[in-house]
């Protein structure tokens, strides 16, 4: 039977961060009839919103520039792990996604007759454009909202929370959501689906994410049958603010100021340090190195005992004038004050934090999954920053990846076969049930609680730094969290019930953790964002990407030659 919630499409988006409205556009431009659908707010949830940071692109306006350097620095900062076509899209392409976004209307900084592009770590040379005082992030999604609105095709849909990708025959066949404002299931049909869900670090306690940000895209992803890749790849940012209490800013915004004014990192005892860690730190005076680089040096000041009192490092900017630190900050400068720091005096606190995943899904070039219909777009795709992500490549390859999915799934949902939202309704009854269910327990397990100690444990056992004997120990962990979850959902059908979000949340985030830490055990080796204190060397025998497959017994783990360049494939994980 038809319900009167269910929906037909050509193309389901599911996210609607830069990536999914990006894509949105697109499969709209290419004909489709899309629906845009995110848990939170059309274009205020997820990643986009909250950076406030810069924008990689190939642009050539601060200095002469082709894709081609932007692409030898993201395999460099990739440390051989890049799916080399995939860093290519990033790069080659980048240049016009960027250059889209500048005609639709993003007021990127400019300087006289050109853009202002930033010098940030890793980059060869000036490559990064931004938006004056942190609003790169809000401005680009605030575009990208003008875009989709502009688009009759596109439907928008919030407060709906995908469950489940749907498949049938073994393609993607739509999905199924809850609808949060009433607590009723809803069966979407489309003839090809987009996961643009971001990422997964909200897995960890000290996190730069969203509330969304819990890896559930990998989980629908993986569940539905496609493969994941270099899971065990988690970038901590590290430079978090940590102290003192900072209201209103994202945690992350220091890095832009920090290489636009040079500001110094010190030790506990005030004395520069990044230098004993990184030739190029040392050799020229200035933290310049890459964010795995840097989280290394930060928590080995800390684990020898010259961190400071709240466990991280200093960040000063006391020598730089106070006519330059206003015309930098401009008026952040008064929201600090206001928080009770005056940088031409204090210096703040700051200390890795969960800030990105380099894994995802694995994807062909036309951001196609292994599961026909099935693309991903953004954070969501794994492979194409292999290790290690370079410093502002996440809202280029977001833009880029989103308008390509978008243009491929719109080509796919043409030649669907013919299948109506009611068919999927009776296909999917076991589940719907479920969703349409109270927990008629007397004492359920308490999923917000549950989700915390999840959190603690990947804290500690799969952050920046990892050995045999933290992962085993985060493997059982997470597996006596899971039994102790069951398979019920708690909570009620009822709208807005946190306690069901809570749980179907956890249930995504244990599956995903999981594939973390059991990437994380095989992987030995140090290299990138995966550090292992066990095996703290680079393995040129490790050279290899691992999938992860969910069989019914786990996650199933297999080596795959690095992807590298050549002719442009149109399949899934083509080596």
């Amino acid at each position: 039977m038809m319900n009167d919630l269910d929906i037909d499409t050509d193309v389901l988006v599911i996210g609607a961060g830069a990536a999914g409205m990006s894509a949105a556009v697109a499969a709209a431009e290419n004909g489709a009839r899309v629906l845009l659908a995110d848990r939170s707010l059309i274009g205020r949830g997820g990643a986009t919103i909250m950076a406030q940071m810069t924008v990689a692109a190939a642009l050539g306006e601060q200095t002469e520039d082709h894709w081609r350097h932007h692409y030898d620095d993201t395999l460099r900062a990739g440390r051989g792990l890049c799916s080399e076509p995939l860093a290519r899209l990033l790069c080659e392409e980048g240049v016009d996604a960027i250059r889209l976004l500048e005609r639709w209307g993003v007021g990127w900084a400019r300087e006289a007759t050109h853009l202002r592009q930033a010098h940030a770590p890793g980059h060869d040379r000036p490559r990064c454009v931004y938006v004056d005082y942190l609003n790169t992030g809000p401005a680009v999604a605030k575009t990208l909202r003008t875009q989709v609105a502009r688009h009759d095709s596109i439907r928008r849909a919030g407060d709906l929370y995908v469950v489940d990708v749907l498949v049938r025959d073994g393609v993607a066949a739509g999905a199924l959501a809850l609808h949060l404002d009433s607590g009723r299931p809803v069966v979407i049909r489309a003839g090809a689906v987009i996961v643009a869900t971001g990422g997964l670090t909200r897995l960890y306690r000290r996190n730069s994410a969203s509330s969304n940000m819990g890896g559930d895209g990998y989980a629908l992803a993986a569940r539905a049958g496609a493969r994941l890749i270099d899971m065990e790849f988690v970038q901590f940012f590290p430079i978090g603010h940590l102290a003192p209490r900072l209201v209103g800013l994202d945690p992350i915004m220091w890095d832009p100021f920090r290489y636009k004014l040079g500001g110094e990192l010190l030790n506990g005892l005030g004395e520069p340090f990044v230098g004993n860690y990184d030739s190029a730190s040392q050799a020229t005076g200035r933290y310049v190195v890459t964010r795995d680089a840097a989280t290394y040096a930060i928590v080995k000041e800390v684990e020898a005992g010259r961190g400071t009192p709240a466990g991280g490092a200093y960040l000063s900017f006391r020598h730089v004038p106070p006519e330059k630190l206003r015309e930098a900050f401009g008026p952040i400068i008064d929201t600090l004050a206001s928080n009770g720091i005056d940088l031409t005096r204090d210096m703040v606190e700051v200390a890795p934090i969960a800030h990105y995943h380099m894994g995802g899904v694995r994807v062909g070039v036309d951001m196609q999954s292994d599961v026909p219909r099935l693309f991903a777009a953004g954070e969501a795709v794994g492979g194409a920053n292999g290790a290690n992500r370079l410093s502002g490549n996440a809202i280029t390859e977001a833009v880029a990846f989103g308008l390509r999915a978008g243009r491929y799934a719109a080509e796919a949902a043409q030649a669907a076969p013919a299948l109506s939202a009611a068919a999927l309704r009776v296909q999917e009854a076991v589940r719907i049930h479920a969703l349409e269910q109270d927990d008629s327990r007397v004492n359920p397990p308490n999923a917000a609680a549950l989700l915390r100690r999840l959190q603690e444990t990947m804290q500690a056992d799969a952050g920046p730094f990892r050995t045999r004997a933290g992962l085993l120990r985060a493997q059982s962990q997470l597996q006596a969290l899971r039994d102790e979850l069951g398979d019920t959902l708690t909570g009620s059908a009822g709208p807005h019930d946190a306690r069901r979000i809570d749980c179907l949340d956890l249930h995504s985030m244990l599956l995903v953790a999981q594939a973390v830490v059991a990437s994380a055990l095989a992987r030995e080796e140090s290299r990138g964002a995966h550090q292992r204190e066990d095996f703290p060397s680079l393995d040129p025998d490790w050279r290899l990407n691992q999938t992860a497959v969910l069989d019914p017994q786990g996650w199933r783990l297999e080596p795959q030659a690095v992807w590298t360049a050549g002719p442009h494939q149109e399949t899934a994980g083509a080596t």
